[in-house]
């Protein structure tokens, strides 16, 4: 297992689906996952520590995991088939530990709140993306690896105030 953090928000300039891109410690790697625009917000929220009057649907696990006496320990990003990725949230109670099947969207957000790491395993970074074009590969990693270079902090700025307007 690899553990990352969010690096932030991104959106796909082909489709303009939002993409939560996450990064190891050492920042040596990079995964992006196309995510909903709900969860982007959500993520964004934090991100930005903006306030809500009323708890969101994350706040709102994040206050029934707390009031049944557990803990989220971690999340795990576990799997990726046909571009769809999984995830796990484990909870913990003394020595009792659950696992829940989630989305990786859904499951960022919640760690985002209970400040709970992100694990990664080596196999879906790895096998993240699946094509069968392996010159197509290299271009994509090529690009890929030019968009990360080239994300600024005002890129994050048209996005935050998009969803600011949207939450109002």
């Amino acid at each position: 297992m690899i553990e990352m953090k969010v690096m932030g928000i991104a959106l796909d300039t082909r489709t303009g689906s939002p993409i939560v891109v996450l990064h190891d410690l050492d920042n040596r790697k990079a995964l992006p996952i196309w995510i909903g625009s709900a969860e982007a917000s959500a993520i964004i929220r934090k991100i930005e520590k903006l306030s809500v009057a009323r708890p969101m649907t994350h706040d709102l696990i994040i206050s029934i995991i707390e009031k049944t006496g557990y803990k989220l320990d971690r999340i795990e990003i576990n799997d990726v088939e046909k571009e769809t990725y999984y995830a796990t949230l484990f909870l913990t109670k003394g020595d009792e530990e659950i696992e829940i099947d989630s989305r990786p969207s859904d499951a960022i957000a919640v760690a985002m709140r209970a400040e709970a790491p992100i694990y990664v395993t080596a196999n879906v970074l790895m096998n993240g993306s699946v094509s069968t074009d392996s010159a197509r590969d290299e271009e994509e990693a090529q690009e890929f690896k030019e968009f990360i270079q080239s994300i600024k902090p005002s890129d994050f700025e048209k996005l935050i105030d998009k969803h600011r307007e949207s939450d109002q």
